[in-house]
């Protein structure tokens, strides 16, 4: 089965991987950029230079060149020798002047002291009005990119001077707000040719120290000298999309990865919730071929092999469910088309990378000035409002499941809130489950569009605009969102997997038992009597699922109870000599032994690990928080802070793992969580390690060696 989205992910997970070993992007050509080169200068630092290639070069030359001539016989060229917008009905021939008019009348942004190092921060509501650094780094990249195409009159010097500041890690300080990416976004991109002028009231932060001086101080210690910027040259740098393309990059690059890691939990959710993988037969997708359907079914197929947790199929004896519910059987029609959006978003957001988004266009070759708009940023508006609803699709998918793997109602047989203690005092994930509500609240309402609110601007001749920046940024705040949903949901499941697992060990030991309590009541045992305790007990097994909600000794009491009285009516027939004495007191052994059994169960779980049931992504995802992040089942209660100190006050070195370790960092290991963390710190280590591509990593290394989306497959 082709999977043309994971297959993109994984070929981007690979590219980046090379970049960031190689520590440097390919040469800079304006053909040939990639969302994988611009996350790993943006977000990794690595190096970036200009290509050398002569034809690059010259195209480049030939374009100031052309220019040149244009003006010299005379012709009028918008923003070269005329005003700007609405006011392009004035004409000059200080074409230098000009252009630092541009630039003056574009560097507007509100900006707090504190972003440009001037003062700390009395005042503290005030978030930084600053666009994060790495959506700045990926700005003047993707930029120069555009202006090395040879249409935009720009000279290779200054193109270079801002490829040396972003070498050296010297970052302009830019506003977040103000840019409604019309005519490109040019008030952020003013900062950038701010900075190249040397202006003293533009601020530069230098590399990792986050030192932040002013542009006439960070020029010379890039070996740079401030640019007096040549006609057309501040509007070639400002007139431009580039910073919404850079958010935009940075949103596709962790948008596709939340997209492939729902099909994970889904497949883990399944698991979880004891569902079937029948639901993603390719049957279903092959006679409704949307692509996006059948990738995802069969993504979350392989990412269920070697389940030994999994119901096969519900032949015609299944009590309960007939099948799944929404939430697992439709993940792949929900998905799907969320996975053919994400795909059409990141064609445009690459294409993007790869485009001349200025206005005049100069067309050296054939000998044209072109007025166009090719600064209009409404295909990376496109592609973001289709990012931001697809993430808040899959949120809401994720969210679905939540509620029923923590709902014992919905969750087949395992404790109310995925409790591991006694639910009358305990409520281990009730909160998260809150959380989850409001986490998807907030996506549905960053889900909007933001296209349907474009104001007309600039003397009326801006009358639609793109609000690209604006879009993007709102996508990068549902990434966040998302990502916490999901961090939530992994705790919730790897809770899930370790109850699950001890729900069916403790089944299988009940029924065993009970099967054969005949044996001990029937002097005559015999197939008869076999046959009545057998079907008794599968019976008592799915009344225990029933009673989740009730604590141990009082289920073990009920289920007992049901016991007898399923197998009360053939007792006159099998066992004539029982009295209801005898059924009594059967009745508080049964429920004496099953205390003993679960409570045998509860102990041991969490503990001796059920990674050789779980299918490979189950796997992955357990070993990964359980090992990797060191994060242990919830006991319940008794792991709550607060009372693990008062116990070990009272039992000094109860809660270390053996004599062997006991001078070991306390700050390490499973055991010091149970010590001192609450969930939401457990929730928030799985968070940080989806946002900075810790789980991603695991998932592609887990595609190179199952051979899912590699070249071999």
């Amino acid at each position: 089965m082709d999977s043309p989205h994971a297959r993109a992910v994984f070929d981007e997970w690979l590219a980046l991987k090379v970049n960031r070993e190689d520590g440097e992007i390919p040469p800079v050509d304006g053909q040939s950029l990639t969302i994988a080169d611009v996350i790993a200068v943006s977000c990794h630092r690595t190096q970036a230079r200009l290509s050398d290639e002569p034809s690059v070069q010259q195209q480049v030359q030939d374009s100031v060149d052309f220019l040149q001539k244009k003006l010299a016989d005379g012709t009028v060229i918008y923003g070269v020798t005329t005003g700007f917008g609405g006011s392009a009905d004035t004409r000059t021939r200080d074409y230098e002047r000009l252009q630092s008019a541009a630039i003056q009348h574009l560097n507007v942004g509100v900006l707090l002291e504190v972003d440009k190092g001037q003062t700390p921060l009395d005042n503290e509501l005030l978030r930084s009005h600053a666009l994060p650094p790495p959506i700045v780094r990926a700005a003047m990249l993707i930029r120069c990119n555009s202006l090395m195409r040879g249409h935009s009159g720009v000279r290779v010097d200054v193109i270079q001077a801002i490829m040396r500041l972003l070498s050296r890690d010297m970052i302009p300080v830019v506003p977040l707000r103000g840019s409604i990416s019309a005519s490109g976004d040019l008030s952020t991109l003013s900062y950038i040719a701010g900075t190249l002028e040397g202006n003293p009231d533009i601020f530069v932060k230098v590399g990792a120290s986050n030192k932040i001086i002013p542009a006439d101080q960070a020029l010379p210690l890039a070996g740079l000298s401030p640019v007096r910027l040549q006609a057309k040259e501040g509007l070639g740098i400002t007139n431009g999309t580039a910073p919404s393309c850079a958010a935009a990059a940075i949103v596709m690059h962790q948008a596709n990865q939340l997209a492939l890691l729902t099909q994970l939990l889904t497949a883990v959710g399944t698991e979880a919730l004891y569902g079937t993988v029948r639901n993603y037969h390719p049957f279903i997708s092959a006679v409704r071929p949307h692509d996006g359907q059948a990738e995802a079914a069969a993504n979350i197929v392989n990412f269920l092999t070697e389940s030994y947790m999994l119901v096969l199929g519900r032949d015609a004896n299944y009590e309960g469910l007939a099948q799944d519910r929404y939430a697992l059987r439709t993940a792949p029609q929900w998905i799907g088309p969320q996975l053919e959006d994400l795909l059409l978003a990141t064609r445009q957001v690459t294409t993007e990378l790869n485009s001349t988004t200025d206005n005049p266009l100069i067309d050296a070759v054939n000998g044209h000035i072109h007025h166009g708009g090719n600064f209009q940023a409404m295909a990376i508006t496109s592609a973001m409002e289709k990012t931001m609803l697809a993430l808040q699709n899959l949120g809401r998918l994720l969210f679905a499941q939540s509620s029923e793997l923590i709902n014992n109602t919905t969750n087949n047989g395992l404790p109310p809130n995925l409790c591991a203690d006694e639910p009358s005092t305990s409520f281990t994930f009730k909160g998260f489950d809150v959380n989850m509500a409001a986490y998807m609240a907030e996506l549905a309402y960053l889900a909007r569009p933001i296209s349907s609110h474009v104001q007309v601007a600039e003397m009326t001749n801006q009358s639609v605009n793109s609000m690209a920046l604006v879009a993007a940024r709102y996508a990068l705040e549902a990434v966040e969102v998302l990502s916490l949903m999901a961090a939530t949901y992994i705790l919730a499941l790897c809770q899930a997997l370790d109850l699950r697992y001890q729900q069916r060990r403790f089944a299988s030991s009940m029924k065993c038992e009970l099967s054969q309590y005949g044996n001990r009541l029937s002097p005559h045992p015999n197939s008869e009597v076999e046959a009545v305790f057998s079907k008794a007990a599968r019976s008592a097994s799915l009344r225990w699922d029933e009673l989740s909600h009730m604590d141990t000794p009082d289920r073990s009491a009920a289920v007992a109870k049901h016991f007898i009285g399923e197998i009360v009516d053939d007792m006159a027939r099998i066992c004539p000599q029982l009295t209801a004495s005898d059924l009594a007191t059967s009745a508080k052994e049964i429920c004496d032994t099953l205390v003993e059994k679960f409570e045998t169960e509860r102990r041991v779980t969490g503990t001796d690990g059920c990674y050789g049931f779980l299918s490979l992504g189950s796997r992955l995802v357990y070993e990964f928080v359980r090992v990797e992040l060191a994060i242990p089942l919830n006991r319940g209660v008794v792991d709550h802070p607060p009372l693990m100190r008062h116990a070990a006050r009272g039992q000094e070195g109860v809660f270390r793992n053996s004599a062997a370790n006991a001078d070991s960092d306390p700050n390490d290991g499973p055991e010091s969580w149970r010590h001192g963390k609450i969930l939401g710190t457990m929730a928030g280590k799985i968070y940080e390690a989806i946002r900075d591509g810790r789980l991603n990593d695991r998932i592609m290394k887990l595609s190179m060696d199952q051979d899912l989306w590699t070249d071999a497959n």
